[in-house]
């Protein structure tokens, strides 16, 4: 592993092993930065590791491990990169996974390893760069929002709610640090063909018994469908490229076969319109 090249942008992602977080960061290789790559389990590295030699970046590109629920390993990790490398220029918090259940059958656990993972984890990450961006006036930190952040849908209430909240901190944040030239932005990518579903939805089970099983059964074969023809992810991993180089980013990027029109009718349809649309389909 070849140290980055003087003045070389340095980009840190989490969630890299795979999906989102595996294909920026071939990406950004490739735009120019040099990419510390962090995933929760460092054996999980080899698919990166193969596709970073095949696009040639192998040496623009450092896997580390980082479990973004441990506070300790967050600390360490993000002390040590910075003070090996400097600087932290692009910041994209892309760990992640959906936990899917109807409400009542959702354990209070489960709720709370969703929250751990996809907000307490981002925060936490965030908050070890936001002293070195502040003081050198510069900085960009890209949120991996989604569409289920800006609506939600039944069966989905616990990762809905762990992007919703990911959008008002994001919010928040972005008009704390704009006065310091650090910019916090939200991706809001529709669905993809990415890992995200099998990881979260494989405790998801229809039990006879329940009185949602139906509607359980319903939500599995839209998620599998979705899983099976959902869109390429290269088209939000231009996106994303595009908006770390960018000077000046806007707060929110929308992407994805239709999302911008699900957002527009959400704001300008009265919601039982909304309702009667969303539970016929289910």
């Amino acid at each position: 592993m070849n140290p980055p090249k003087k003045n070389q942008p340095i980009a840190f992602i989490t969630g890299a092993s795979g999906g989102f977080g595996l294909l920026t960061s071939i990406a950004l290789a490739k735009a120019g930065y040099f990419v510390v790559a962090s995933m929760r389990n460092l054996a999980k590295k080899e698919k990166l590791v193969e596709l970073a030699q095949v696009k040639e970046v192998e040496t623009s590109i450092k896997c580390i491990q980082l479990d973004v629920t441990k506070q300790d390993e967050i600390e360490d990790v993000m002390s040590e990169v910075i003070n090996l490398y400097g600087r932290i220029d692009v910041l994209i918090n892309n760990a992640g996974y959906a936990a899917g259940g109807y409400t009542e059958e959702v354990s209070l656990k489960a709720w709370r390893q969703q929250f751990e993972t996809n907000f307490f984890g981002l925060v936490a990450v965030t908050k070890e760069v936001l002293p070195h961006m502040r003081k050198r006036l510069k900085g960009t930190i890209i949120n991996l929002s989604s569409i289920s952040g800006r609506m939600a849908l039944p069966g989905l209430g616990p990762y809905s709610a762990s992007k919703h909240a990911v959008e008002g901190f994001s919010e928040s944040l972005r008009l704390e640090m704009l006065p310091y030239g650090v910019h916090v932005v939200l991706i809001e990518p529709g669905s993809y063909q990415t890992d995200i579903w099998a990881k979260g939805m494989g405790d998801f089970t229809a039990d006879p018994s329940s009185p949602y099983k139906d509607k359980n059964e319903r939500l599995l074969k839209i998620v599998n469908h979705i899983a099976k023809t959902a869109g390429d992810p290269e088209e939000v991993i231009r996106m994303i490229a595009r908006v770390a180089q960018d000077d000046h980013p806007d707060l929110r990027y929308p992407v994805g076969k239709g999302v911008k029109n699900q957002i527009r009718f959400k704001n300008l349809l009265p919601w039982r319109w909304l309702e009667r649309v969303i539970l016929k389909k289910l």
